[in-house]
């Protein structure tokens, strides 16, 4: 959508596929069904059972904590969403551990596991957060990218994957869109299926009165030098990517 003028969406009433005002699930038009109804009518029509919820792997690297608290959001929002569940995981880090202490880096948290390429392949979904650096992903994160290449990549094992992004930037102008604009090579490469978030957020995506990370590419906060908080716009953002995600994964997963 521009910014030099054009048609704007009404602030007060959500536009078509958005969300209500509280962001409590995402509205998503398909005619005159909801999804749920289709997910039901499906399931009812080919006699398949739920047997197990399905898995989205929620993966990061965050510095300072930023990309981290998003994500927490981001699965909170996923398992609100009946028969789905979030799974936090980390991304190996590549800096030293005198590198990151010269930096002020705070330890990690150790109850969130280091993912391999191989456990991708375990998820109905995936959302990938990370840091931009100079407009483009954190190399701790391209490099775990790299590392996909081999049985992952050669034979397609993430093909048709549903797959989005969360990111976090220093500045208002330091790559909220072009982080996850050039990550999505990422998933061309493997075939996954990327899913934006649009405008599906409402209201909440013309808000102009304070600072707000995210775009349609996805959840995003601005880190500021470090020290700056999540705000609750950038957090309520984050949880309704969750819910937003869940409801494609769930959607896909019983057409």
């Amino acid at each position: 959508m521009g910014k030099g003028g054009g048609c704007v969406p009404s602030k007060t009433k959500p536009p078509i596929g958005g969300a209500s005002s509280d962001h409590d699930e995402p509205i998503i038009n398909y005619s005159s069904s909801t999804i749920e109804e289709e997910q039901q009518t499906v399931v009812k029509n080919h006699h398949v059972p739920i047997k197990r919820k399905l898995k989205i792997f929620i993966v990061f690297y965050s510095m300072y904590g930023h990309v981290e608290t998003l994500a927490k959001r981001l699965k909170k929002g996923v398992d609100a969403i009946d028969g789905v569940e979030a799974v936090l995981y980390r991304v190996p880090e590549t800096f030293s551990p005198e590198i990151l202490s010269q930096m002020k880096v705070p330890l990690k948290d150790d109850e969130i596991p280091v993912i391999s390429p191989a456990q991708l392949t375990e998820a109905d979904g995936l959302l990938f957060g990370f840091p931009t650096r100079y407009g483009t992903m954190a190399a701790q994160m391209k490099s775990f990218f790299d590392s996909t290449g081999g049985p992952l990549w050669e034979k397609q094992k993430l093909a048709g994957v549903p797959a989005g992004f969360f990111v976090s930037t220093g500045t208002q102008g330091g790559g909220q869109e072009t982080t996850a604009w050039t990550a999505i090579t990422q998933l061309v490469h493997h075939g996954m299926l990327y899913v934006p978030i649009g405008y599906t957020f409402g209201a909440g995506m013309m808000e102009m009165d304070s600072i707000r990370g995210g775009s349609p590419y996805g959840a995003g906060v601005f880190s500021g030098d470090g020290s700056r908080k999540t705000s609750e716009v950038e957090l309520a953002l984050a949880e309704f990517h969750g819910k937003y995600m869940a409801t494609i994964v769930k959607r896909i997963a019983h057409l």
